[in-house]
């Protein structure tokens, strides 16, 4: 399978690095990128080709992924309106609408809009998926494998869910790393030094989490064993319960889905560049 890129910035350059990780040929991978610099930082670090425009050797593909930014995307695919085929197109560009990514492309529906994370650039990334109907399964198959390549992935039915998996996962690690922050501030003011504090925090939600990975048993069982009635984890969830710690993070997801609606449709409006 031969891949191209659009756009050769962090999240193109952690799956690329991902692909070649799980044995993928340098040689079937090209990179379009407008940056001198990043091109010449692509070829060093990835030994692949990259060149400033998508040339018909790089068009010469079975998976085009998009990956400049959604303000950017409806100029960056006018060049390429009414060229493409049989290629499946991948985006992963936050919010843009398979319709509209379509209708920049001259009608090309083989897309796969994708949602994946910033920890994909360490390889512990989660990515959510929609295909269009068009879409075969090998189709499917090949949009997983890139994917894959820097973490879990989760298909979705409906496109309207990507906004939901945006807000969840996709923005997720803002609300973790937050978290962290609140569990590093209030270490100090027990009388830690921030640097304890911190390490205490990161360790903590890091084994936990990878706990909560390994376990066969969901979160709520999980919390419930490290709970001792009228103990010191005790204490503390009841006074998170009182302060409407769940509803707040249900509030804060649902207004990252909504504004996720709202920025799908000013960027797919044909004067939102």
């Amino acid at each position: 399978m031969k891949i191209s890129f659009l756009g050769g910035g962090n999240m193109a350059a952690a799956l690329i690095g991902g692909l070649l990780a799980k044995g993928f040929p340098a040689a079937d991978l090209q990179v379009a990128e407008l940056s001198e610099a990043g091109r010449a930082s692509l070829e060093e670090r990835f030994s692949v080709r990259a060149v400033p425009a998508l040339d018909e050797a790089a068009l010469a593909c079975d998976l085009l992924v998009l990956a400049v930014k959604p303000q950017q995307m409806r100029e960056a695919l006018a060049a390429l309106a009414g060229k493409l085929s049989r290629q499946v197109v991948v985006s992963i560009a936050a919010g843009l609408r398979v319709d509209d990514l379509s209708r920049w492309l001259g009608g090309h529906r083989r897309l796969v809009r994708c949602m994946p994370n910033t920890p994909a650039l360490i390889g512990a990334g989660m990515t959510g998926l929609y295909a269009d109907p068009s879409v075969d399964e090998p189709g499917r198959a090949a949009a997983q494998t890139v994917l894959a390549a820097v973490g879990d992935t989760v298909w979705v039915a409906h496109e309207g869910q990507m906004d939901a998996v945006t807000a969840l996962s996709g923005s997720g690690p803002a609300y973790v790393f937050h978290f962290i922050e609140a569990l590093e501030a209030a270490g100090v003011e027990l009388g830690f030094e921030s640097a304890i504090a911190r390490r205490l925090a990161i360790g903590t939600v890091l084994g936990a989490a990878r706990l909560a990975s390994a376990s066969e048993d969901g979160p709520a069982v999980l919390r419930e064993r490290v709970t001792s009635k009228g103990g010191t984890t005790a204490a503390a969830l009841q006074q998170m319960a009182a302060d409407g710690f769940l509803p707040l993070v249900s509030r804060a997801l649902k207004a990252a889905e909504a504004r996720g609606r709202e920025l799908g449709d000013q960027l797919g409006r044909d004067g939102a560049a």
